[in-house]
């Protein structure tokens, strides 16, 4: 078919299935997809701008609303930031609970994205035992920080509150439990014939164009590319800790989907390591004024998100307020092999392919 009678197809913003607000500028050859051109910007706040007419403190909460589905990682990855500016030093208790939280905010992610592909698939049922799975940790949270999205619990310096009276013993229980639910979800979903075929060869990723595109996180990884930040460039009390990397071999959506699923086990073991390592202790930096105020300097720090390298830079002219931040998000970097991968497959599998890249807008926009 000549170009002249190719069809341009609007998917999106409003689209239930863009994971966001998301548009897709398609060029279909009958139900080919020719061209897919991402057009983002719809959930452009500033926030980065923001940032600047806020003290330290008061940057955190806006953090929340970057990577919406992993809240405490975009909180992590800016106080991490802000301490190096700063040369504050956390508590070890602190930094156990940082790991505990963010690794159940990664199972928490993952069963949104693991879900979202079973409803992109026709298994709406997948995603309903994925939720299931989500809400329990979602409960935790709340128990926590008060709140079910936007937690505002890592801050500079430590986090927010300790942990309540009982909060250990059920993550215990919820950790306990999620592997054998894992492996339910494995079998119903990636295990079903229907599954296989939509996902199986569909927006194959190689190792040397994930690199090449700075892809980063279960992307990456689903291609085989063996790098994960937690344990290639060690923070916080990760090099204690015993667990493995999943990573996937063909690089298609198949694989992008069982890597998260394999880190949401691996994510357990992390947590009943650290739960076990627990010490009685302050969670919060002695000494901090209310306002900080770093030396001039600047300062980057990143951390292994749900999505890949998050990563904060801040600049500080010695005032209380950042002169300039910028956020690194793998989010962003991931979703620009959407023309790449989608190229060629069907209008059914572009849906199928975005899923697998897992976007938040909220941090792709920014």
């Amino acid at each position: 078919m000549s170009a002249e009678c190719r069809t341009v197809v609007n998917v999106g913003p409003s689209h239930p299935s863009t994971h966001g607000v998301c548009r897709v500028l398609v060029e279909l050859d009958g139900e080919i997809v020719r061209r897919a051109e991402p057009i983002i910007g719809y959930l452009h706040r500033g926030i980065e701008k923001m940032a600047e007419n806020r003290s330290y403190l008061q940057v955190v909460p806006l953090t929340d609303r970057l990577d919406y589905v992993g809240s405490m990682y975009a909180n992590w990855a800016y106080c991490r930031a802000v301490e190096r500016l700063a040369g504050i030093r956390v508590p070890e208790r602190a930094e156990y609970i940082r790991v505990i939280v963010c690794e159940l905010q990664r199972i928490a992610s993952h069963m949104m994205s693991i879900g979202s592909t079973g409803a992109d698939t026709g298994a709406f049922t997948a995603f309903m035992y994925a939720f299931n799975q989500r809400e329990q940790v979602v409960d935790l949270f709340e128990a926590l920080s008060g709140s079910r999205l936007t937690y505002n619990y890592v801050r500079p310096g430590g986090v927010g509150a300790d942990l309540p009276e009982g909060w250990v013993e059920r993550c215990r229980e919820f950790v306990a439990q999620h592997p054998a639910a894992m492996m339910e979800i494995d079998d119903l979903l990636f295990g079903n014939v229907i599954c296989r075929a939509r996902t199986k060869g569909i927006g194959v990723l190689t190792p040397h164009d994930a690199i090449g595109w700075g892809a980063s996180g279960p992307v990456a990884r689903g291609s085989g590319v063996d790098w994960d930040l937690r344990r290639d460039d060690p923070y916080s009390v990760y090099p204690r800790l015993d667990f493995t990397v999943p990573l996937g071999e063909r690089g298609d959506c198949y694989d992008r989907g069982r890597v998260r699923l394999w880190e949401c086990v691996e994510s357990c073991r992390i947590v009943t390591q650290a739960l076990d390592q627990l010490e009685p202790g302050p969670v919060q930096a002695e000494g901090l004024p209310r306002l900080l105020a770093p030396r001039p300097g600047d300062a980057y720090d990143h951390i292994e998100s749900a999505r890949g390298s998050l990563g904060v830079y801040l600049v500080s002219d010695g005032s209380v307020r950042p002169y300039r931040m910028h956020v690194r998000s793998p989010a962003f970097a991931n979703l620009a092999l959407l023309p790449m991968l989608a190229e060629g497959h069907t209008l059914s599998d572009l849906v199928v392919v975005l899923g697998s890249l897992d976007p938040v807008f909220g941090e792709v926009d920014r």
